[in-house]
Order: structure tokens, then C-alpha cells, then sequence
């Protein structure tokens, strides 16, 4: 379907429907393993990416996204408990995994580096949550030096892989166990999607594709950051 090139993200409306809306998140599922990656689809809520030109943007849903009730373990060993770390507060939340050879990278560099354009004060307000979803391998020491190298202060979660699934789930995002190709490759498939929670009511109101870059995070983090919409 194409869209006509608009400056600001496009809001979802309810009449779109189920098939498209099927069809939209279905282009935010990402298989990745060691030698690269391939789509995979899910029956969940409507959810997209607006382009302008040649640049993606994110998306303003329609119908924001409660918080998941996730309560899992931190980098450090501890439990986390995500709705009450994270009340109040502007917070970004992404599925992914730590031996993921491209997507997941660059996303979470590029949310690391828009962030560091913010005022200090700003940045300590942010949250930016990475939830794995290949808890066998990422242990907490191992997520904790992977996102260490990303940035000091981002989140990792780890824990029981269907709780996890359980919680991407409720945000519409696709995520399956891991399984090990004949080459010995492991891929896990997962929702690619970044989704922004406003500090005033803790519900997600934009979505980001892993199409979007780096500038338009740039763009948007002040804005999220004060609880106001891109």
C-alpha cells in the first residue's frame, strides 16, 4: 500500500481493520542468526512506520499500550520489576538479543546516541529498557557488558523465556524461542519495533521500526521526554 509522504507521524485509525493491521506488524519481525536474517509474521495489534521521502519516522498509535507486567532480572542479578522502575517516567523498550549480528546493534546505538544529545537532566529522566529475548545465552553478566557498550546507563532484562514472550506479546511485538539451524546457527525471531512510553500515563504512544534513524531519534527524544508527542 503506499502511503503519501506527510512531515509528521501518522496516527493509526481504527478503520484499517484486521487484515492490514496484520499486515503492518508483520513487516517488524526480524529472524536474525549469524549468517542473516529473515521475516516472520504475528496476528497482533496494528502497527507501522510512516515515511517521509526516503525517511522513516515513527509511528503515533491510535490506541496506546499498557506497560507489561514484566518482573524480571537486571545486569546486576537483581529482580526488576518494570511497571514500578519505570513509572513516571519517559522510558523506551525494545525486544531483542545480544548475539544479534545487525539489527539490534544498530538500534540501540542509535537510540544511545540521540540520547547523549540530551540536557544531562534529561538523560537521567530516560529509560531505555533492553529486554532479551534469548534468556538461555543472555545471562545478566553477558547482557550487562554487551549494553555497557552501548551505553553505561541502559536497562537489560533477562529471565524466564515465557514471560518474556508473554510481555512482547501484550505490545503486539512477535517473539519466538530460539532454535538452531543445521549450520548451527541460532536464530531467534523477534519484533524489531521500539516502543515510547510518555511519563504522564506510562502507556506507549509512539512505535519506531528499525528502519528509523538515527536523526529522527534525535528529533523525538526531547519531545518524549517532557510527555509530548512527536
Amino acid at each position: 500500500m503506499h502511503h503519501t509522504p506527510r512531515r509528521h507521524p501518522r496516527r493509526i485509525r481504527r478503520a484499517l481493520g484486521l487484515a492490514l493491521a496484520t499486515a503492518l506488524l508483520t513487516a517488524g519481525a526480524t529472524a536474525c542468526g549469524g549468517s542473516g536474517d529473515g521475516g516472520s509474521g504475528s496476528d497482533q495489534a496494528p502497527v507501522s512506520a510512516e515515511s517521509t521521502g526516503s525517511v522513516k519516522r515513527g509511528t503515533v498509535l491510535d490506541t496506546p499500550f499498557e506497560k507489561p507486567d514484566l518482573v524480571l532480572t537486571d545486569t546486576e542479578g537483581k529482580t526488576y520489576d518494570l511497571v514500578e522502575e519505570t513509572r513516571g517516567r519517559p522510558t523506551l523498550v525494545y525486544f531483542g538479543y545480544t548475539h544479534c549480528p545487525d539489527v539490534c546493534p544498530l538500534t540501540m546505538s542509535n537510540i544511545a546516541v540521540a540520547k547523549s544529545k540530551l540536557p544531562e537532566e534529561d538523560q537521567d529522566r530516560l529509560r531505555v529498557v533492553f529486554v532479551t529475548s534469548d534468556p538461555e545465552r543472555d545471562t545478566p553478566e553477558s547482557l550487562g557488558k554487551w549494553l555497557r557498550a552501548q551505553d553505561p546507563d541502559f536497562i537489560g532484562l533477562t529471565g524466564d523465556f515465557d514471560t518474556i514472550q508473554a510481555g512482547a506479546r501484550s505490545l503486539g511485538i512477535s517473539l519466538e524461542p530460539p532454535v538452531v539451524e543445521k549450520d548451527g546457527d541460532i536464530v531467534s525471531t523477534h519484533g524489531t519495533q521500539v516502543l515510547a512510553f510518555l511519563p504522564g500515563d506510562d502507556k506507549a504512544h509512539v512505535l519506531y521500526a528499525s528502519d528509523v534513524p538515527v536523526e529522527v531519534y534525535e528529533e523525538d527524544l526531547p519531545k518524549l521526554v517532557e510527555g509530548k508527542l512527536p
